[in-house]
C-alpha cells in the first residue's frame, strides 16, 4: 500500500517523545501512550468524530491540547469543531478512566472543493504524563473525491500472516494490527453483542452457570481445525451483527459464563516454502468470561478457568467504530480496526463454514478477504466469461448483487493445487474473476487480485489493482 500504519502501541523508550513542553503541568504517574486513531481521513459526513487513543485508562479527568494547520480553509466558513478552535488550538476534555478522547469535525462546505483543502491536527500537550507514539498527527481532507485507483500490496507479514490489514480504497491507505493483540470484540451499535477473534481459531460456549468464580474445565472438543469444531461456538461467518456469538441480555440472570478457547496464533518459525503458517503456533490456552450490560456500555468479567476470583472492566461503546477490542491476555483494550467508515477490505485468516458432503462445519482459511459490511461496504464477484476487467464500466454495475455477506470475496480469489504425498500445495490466483466493491461513501471500484506469493513462492503476499468507476 502507499502507506502502512501499525495501530499497535509499541512502546520503545528510544523513540518516545514527551507530550508537552512543561512536565510540571502534568499529573505524576507512569507515562501513557497517546496517538490519533487514524493518520488521515476523508470527510464524507456533515459531522465526523476524530478520536485520540490512550494506551491505558487515564487515572483522572483532564484534557488533550491539539494544534491546527489549515490549508485553503477558513474556520467558521469551511469547517468548525466541537470543542471550538481558539488561537489555532482545541482543548479536548476526557473523564477519569477514559481510554480515548474525541472532538467533532463539522464540514460546512456544501460542494466538493476543486482545490486541496485540509486541516492537520497535532497533539501538543496533555494534562497527564504522556508519550507520543504512532499517529501523532492526523490530516482531515475536505476533498472527499476518492483516489482513481492503484496497485497495492497489503503487508500481512508472509506465510505466518501475523497482521490483519484493513484497506481504505478511497485514500489508498491501510492500517495493520497484530492478530494476537485481541480476543473479544464489543459491538459499538445499538445492539449488545460480543464476538471472538475468528482469525486465530477461537471458540466459546455457554456454561450452565452465571457464577464466574466457579472453576471450569478445558474442553478440547472446542478446537477449530479443517472441518472440526462447532459452528455454534464461533461468530456466524456471514458477518451479520445478530450472528455475533454472545448476545448480552438486559437481564443479568440470562448472561451465562462462557468457556473461551483462545485458539492458535502464527507459527514462531517460518513453515516450509509454499506452506501456510498462520495458525501454526501453540495453543494459547483457556479463559472464562461473563458479559453484562452497564448502562449503554458493557461490563466484562474474566478469569483463568480454574480461578475462584475474577477481574472486571467496563468496555465503553463507541459508535464511530464497528467494535471496541479487548485483550484477555494483556488486560487492556486494543486498537485494531480503523473507524467503521474508513476501511473497505480486510486481509486476514478466517474461519468460514464449509460442507464436505454433510452438515456445514468450521473450516480455517488463510489468505482470506473480508468486506466491511458492518461499516456499510459491499462487494460482489464478476466472472471474466461474462465481461473482462478492462471492459467493465460503471454502467455494468448491478446494484442488486451487492449483499451484506462479508465473504463475497473471501477465499474465492485464490486456490491451492497439488500437495499429494507430502508435497506442498501450489498457491494460485484465480484470473477468471474480479470484484466490484462499493465503499461506505458510495464510491464504486473494480478490484482484481494479481498475486498471493513472493517471488520465491512464500505465501502471504497478496497484491491487487483497483480502479474507481465514474
Amino acid at each position: 500500500m502507499k502507506k502502512s500504519f501499525v495501530l499497535l502501541f509499541a512502546f520503545v523508550a528510544a523513540v518516545f517523545t514527551s507530550c508537552g513542553d512543561d512536565d510540571s503541568n502534568q499529573a505524576a504517574g507512569p507515562s501513557i501512550g497517546v496517538s490519533f486513531a487514524n493518520p488521515s481521513i476523508n470527510i464524507t459526513d456533515a459531522a465526523t468524530p476524530v478520536q485520540i487513543l490512550f494506551q491505558n485508562a487515564v487515572p483522572q479527568a483532564g484534557t488533550v491540547t491539539v494544534s491546527t494547520e489549515l490549508t485553503n480553509v477558513v474556520y467558521g466558513t469551511d469547517f468548525s469543531t466541537s470543542p471550538a478552535l481558539t488561537n489555532n488550538t482545541i482543548v479536548v476534555p476526557f473523564n477519569a478512566g477514559a481510554t480515548s478522547a474525541e472532538f467533532t469535525f463539522n464540514k460546512l462546505l456544501a460542494n466538493i472543493p476543486t482545490t486541496a483543502k485540509n486541516v492537520k491536527f497535532t497533539i501538543v500537550n496533555t494534562s497527564f504524563t504522556a508519550n507520543l507514539t504512532g499517529n501523532t498527527t492526523i490530516q482531515v481532507n475536505l476533498n472527499d473525491t476518492a483516489v482513481s485507483g492503484g496497485a497495492e500490496q497489503p503487508a500481512t507479514g508472509g506465510a505466518t500472516a501475523p497482521n490483519a490489514v484493513f484497506v481504505d480504497l478511497s485514500t489508498g491507505n491501510d492500517v495493520s494490527a497484530l492478530r494476537t493483540s485481541w480476543e473479544l470484540r464489543f459491538y459499538g451499535g445499538s445492539d449488545f453483542r460480543v464476538g471472538t477473534n475468528n482469525s486465530i481459531k477461537m471458540s466459546a460456549k455457554a456454561l450452565e452457570t452465571t457464577n464466574i468464580d466457579a472453576p471450569a474445565q478445558a474442553d478440547e472438543s472446542m478446537f477449530i481445525a479443517q472441518g472440526s469444531g462447532s459452528l455454534s461456538q464461533i461468530d456466524e461467518p456471514q458477518g451479520l451483527v445478530e450472528g455475533l456469538l454472545i448476545n448480552v441480555s438486559a437481564n443479568d440472570a440470562d448472561n451465562k459464563v462462557y468457556l473461551v478457547n483462545l485458539g492458535n496464533g502464527p507459527a514462531s518459525t517460518a513453515p516450509a516454502l509454499g506452506s501456510d503458517g498462520s495458525a501454526g503456533g501453540e495453543h494459547r490456552g483457556w479463559k472464562k468470561i461473563r458479559v453484562l450490560r452497564s448502562g449503554n456500555d458493557y461490563k466484562l468479567q474474566y478469569a483463568d478457568i480454574d480461578a475462584t476470583t475474577h477481574q472486571e472492566v467496563i468496555i465503553t461503546k463507541n459508535a464511530a467504530y464497528n467494535f471496541t477490542f479487548f485483550s484477555l491476555v494483556n488486560n487492556a483494550t486494543a486498537q485494531v480496526e480503523p473507524q467503521k467508515n474508513q476501511w473497505d477490505l480486510a486481509f486476514t485468516p478466517f474461519v468460514n463454514s464449509f460442507s464436505m458432503g454433510g452438515p456445514a462445519v468450521p473450516y480455517y482459511f488463510a489468505d482470506f478477504i473480508v468486506t466491511n459490511t458492518k461499516g456499510g461496504a459491499r462487494s460482489y464477484q464478476v466472472m471474466t466469461s461474462a465481461i473482462t476487467y478492462e471492459a467493465f464500466t460503471l454502467a455494468d454495475v448491478d446494484q442488486s448483487k451487492f449483499t451484506n455477506d462479508q465473504r463475497n470475496i473471501g477465499s474465492n480469489w485464490r486456490g491451492t493445487a497439488g500437495g499429494v504425498g507430502g508435497t506442498v500445495a501450489q498457491f494460485t490466483v484465480r484470473t477468471d474473476r474480479f470484484y466490484v466493491v462499493k465503499d461506505p461513501a458510495g464510491n464504486i471500484y473494480k478490484v482484481k487480485m494479481t498475486g498471493g506469493v513472493a517471488q520465491n513462492g512464500e505465501r502471504g503476499f497478496p497484491t491487487f489493482q483497483y480502479t474507481l468507476l465514474q
